[in-house]
């Protein structure tokens, strides 16, 4: 297990300082959002291939995890590149100046790093027990996976498409999977992080993966997904607050009527 968990933070620690060092290059620290999935994803495959364990449960997970991650890494690339660095590590590289560079590497992607980690923990650990493989339990974790993976994918998609539309511009997207829920890709992204730690689980000892996805969910809850973005939206979007009224915050439910 150890021997797990020191090739992981090895792995990350890898794929971090590279990407920063490619930022200071380009003076673009947005780069980490793409990495952020496709880190997960390398990860899950060194440890599959590195660690002794059930092969069939570490190739599932290097599967899982490697599905989203990639996914989410190309939508981001899509959306990102040729658009500049993003307003938050904009405003932090004036206020921190000739310093952003050094500072960055611990606030931004060291920070990053150390989250990946402790999100993955599902994964390190599912790796390092070769107790018998795919169950009935993870069967239940597949099944939570696909429709949180369904749920992120579509969302984007649904999204990316409304906003293609120049009209649509000041408007609230309150269609398809987003009348259900205002953040169906954060609601998909934790719900399949709960399935990759159930099937982890099944290990016994992957039990303590489950830190992995309440760390995730209460991320995106509390601290860099849901109160930011709602913040940003309600000050550039019309209506936005009747959309709140009607519209579940994370977990799908049919919109209320106003």
């Amino acid at each position: 297990m150890g021997n797990a968990m020191l090739i992981a933070a090895i792995t990350i620690a890898v794929v971090m300082v590279t990407t920063w060092i490619i930022s200071l290059v380009i003076k673009n620290a947005s780069i980490v959002d793409i990495v952020w999935g496709a880190g997960f994803a390398i990860t899950s495959w060194v440890l599959a291939i590195t660690v002794d364990g059930n092969s069939g449960r570490q190739i599932l997970l290097a599967v899982m995890v490697g599905l989203w991650g990639m996914r989410l890494a190309l939508y981001l690339g899509k959306r990102n590149i040729g658009h500049g660095e993003d307003w938050r590590y904009k405003a932090m590289r004036k206020k921190k100046g000739k310093n952003f560079g050094i500072i960055s590497l611990v606030t931004v992607f060291g920070l990053q790093g150390a989250l990946m980690w402790t999100v993955s923990l599902p994964v390190i650990l599912g790796n390092a027990d070769d107790s018998p493989g795919v169950g009935p339990i993870a069967v239940m974790g597949i099944m939570l996976w696909a429709v949180g993976l369904m749920f992120e994918a579509v969302g984007d998609f649904q999204l990316a498409r409304f906003k293609k539309d120049p009209a649509n511009a000041t408007k609230v997207m309150d269609k398809g999977l987003w009348s259900l829920t205002r953040h169906p890709n954060y609601f998909g992204d934790a719900l399949l992080w709960w399935g990759i730690a159930i099937v982890g689980a099944e290990t016994g000892s992957g039990v303590f993966g489950f830190i992995g996805p309440v760390v995730m969910t209460f991320f995106l809850l509390k601290i860099s997904g849901v109160p930011m973005l709602e913040r940003s939206l309600s000050r550039r979007r019309e209506g936005y607050a009747d959309y709140v009224a009607r519209t579940s915050g994370f977990i799908p439910r049919p919109p209320k009527k106003i």
